[in-house]
């Protein structure tokens, strides 16, 4: 079979060289590099691969199947509608949080901008696939979720489906990351010189990915208090989430639980035993970690949830999206 053209904007950025990584290895298609930026580097000896500037007549000159945007949210709100009505043909996965909020108003109250397209923001399917599979199937423009609400909102929603969780005393996610889940830009935060030997929280409060998790596990935004902190490492991220359960719970019934819900899922690793994962059971692959720890008496739950913040939290799940767009295996090139 003739391999599907898949675009890529931002290849230079920290997800936008793991996604090229993974295409360059996928046997179904053939990555093809677009530049938006006037003073994009070159890529190192012996990656060489076809190189275009970005247009939105190259994504239809080039017949592209799949374009990716490996770009912040601005500039994906200006290239996403140009390629949709330039070619009828491609579908566009967004690795922003340009179009993942679903409604202008949720947009507004965690980006604190007005949308310019609310006609794409609700037509995007997010690409969680684990939850939105079918609408990713049959979706042209894809958004591809933070890298923070993928591992809450897979611990965490089958759970409150199944009504275990007590809403009413709130849960608490205290979210880690690696330094790349930042961006490759780098600021006053993220130098080498303030992370080192450093271990900091940001945007308490305030952070834009608690409106994803909120949507995803139908929650109110008083039910949840989330904190993201910086790890002084490249990639991963650890979650641990705190609640109290309606009835006392052992861990073992929490594992079960999730052991129904992802049964056929490729990606969502359920730990047993107590045991709960960490970062390096989880570096450089496309999975995320789920185990959990109980106190019956007191009703408390403690989960742990690990990703690669690059992986499936950014480049990996966009990968899996494309195999879903593209009716290929779900897990083709992320094993």
């Amino acid at each position: 079979m003739p391999q599907a053209r898949a675009g890529v904007v931002g290849h230079s950025g920290y997800s936008g060289a793991e996604l090229v990584g993974l295409l360059r290895r996928h046997r179904s298609v053939e990555p093809v590099l677009l530049d938006h930026r006037s003073d994009a580097p070159e890529m190192g000896p012996g990656e060489a691969l076809e190189r275009h500037p970005w247009s939105a007549a190259a994504v239809a000159e080039q017949k592209l199947a799949i374009l990716f945007l490996a770009t912040p949210a601005e500039v994906s709100l200006e290239l996403a509608p140009a390629a949709l009505e330039r070619s009828s043909e491609v579908k566009v996965i967004d690795l922003s949080g340009a179009f993942r909020l679903r409604t202008a108003q949720n947009h507004r109250r965690w980006y604190g901008a007005e949308h310019p397209r609310p006609d794409l923001l609700a037509e995007a399917a997010y690409g969680l696939p684990e939850f939105c599979r079918e609408r990713v199937r049959g979706a042209r423009l894809i958004a591809n979720p933070g890298c923070y609400p993928t591992p809450a909102s897979l611990a965490l929603g089958p759970l409150l489906e199944e009504g275990v969780i007590d809403r009413a005393a709130g849960i608490v996610c205290d979210a880690k990351s690696g330094v790349s889940g930042a961006g490759k830009k780098p600021t006053a935060k993220t130098h080498f010189c303030e992370v080192t030997e450093n271990f900091s929280a940001y945007a308490v409060l305030e952070h834009r990915h608690v409106g994803e998790v909120l949507l995803n596990c139908s929650l109110e935004e008083g039910e949840l208090s989330f904190t993201a902190q910086l790890l002084p490492l490249y990639r991963g991220i650890l979650e641990t989430i705190y609640f109290r359960a309606v009835r006392p719970i052992e861990a073992q019934e929490i594992s079960e639980i999730w052991n129904r819900r992802y049964a056929r899922e490729p990606f969502v690793r359920v730990s047993g035993d107590g045991r709960t994962p960490d970062l390096r059971a989880v570096a450089h692959t496309n999975y995320c970690d789920l185990g959990v720890r109980t106190d019956a008496a007191t009703r408390r739950v403690v989960v742990v949830a690990a990703i690669d913040n690059l992986v499936k939290g950014a480049a990996g799940q966009a990968v899996q999206n494309m195999n879903l767009a593209l009716g290929l295996d779900e897990a083709e090139g992320l094993r």
